[in-house]
């Protein structure tokens, strides 16, 4: 079956980032499910949130499975005093893109990328490919070069 092309797979080669899309046989069970069958780590399978900083202004935070935002972290790397998250449908407004297949990659709005500092920039990561079932496999240094990433201390746990 052919790649498909989503906004996420066009922007990506646009921006000239190198990739391999990965197609989930099934929809997974879990986070560590998704990363067996993509025959990676947990800490390597990366989740695109939206965040909203204010009214008409969020970020897009890249967080490692595994791992959770911590809040106080970022609101004080962002310089903000409050934070949340959008429901999914004014996710999907501000991003083009269904709750679970977000990317910044192809979204309707560059948003900043705020990416954790716990992605291994050596490594092959996932990233959501623009719809869901479709990840894009890229090295993570490459990744965070390619959206802007600017990388921050901003989650906790295990991952």
């Amino acid at each position: 079956m052919a790649d498909p092309d989503t906004p996420a797979t066009v922007a990506a080669r646009q921006a000239g980032l190198t990739f391999e899309v990965v197609r989930m046989p099934r929809p997974p069970e879990s986070a560590e499910d998704s990363a067996e069958m993509q025959g990676l780590r947990l800490g390597d399978l990366l989740r695109t949130i939206v965040v909203r900083r204010r009214a008409d202004d969020y970020v897009f935070v890249l967080l490692p499975g595994g791992r959770q935002i911590d809040w106080p972290k970022l609101r004080a790397h962002l310089g903000v005093r409050k934070m949340s998250l959008p429901d999914q449908d004014e996710a999907k407004a501000v991003t083009g893109y269904e709750r679970g297949a977000i990317t910044p990659f192809g979204a309707t709005t560059a948003w900043p990328v705020v990416a954790d500092a716990s992605i291994d920039p050596e490594a092959t990561v996932a990233i959501g490919g623009g719809m869901r079932g479709v990840n894009l496999h890229v090295r993570g240094a490459d990744l965070l070069a390619a959206v802007g990433a600017d990388v921050a201390d901003i989650s906790k746990g295990d991952g």
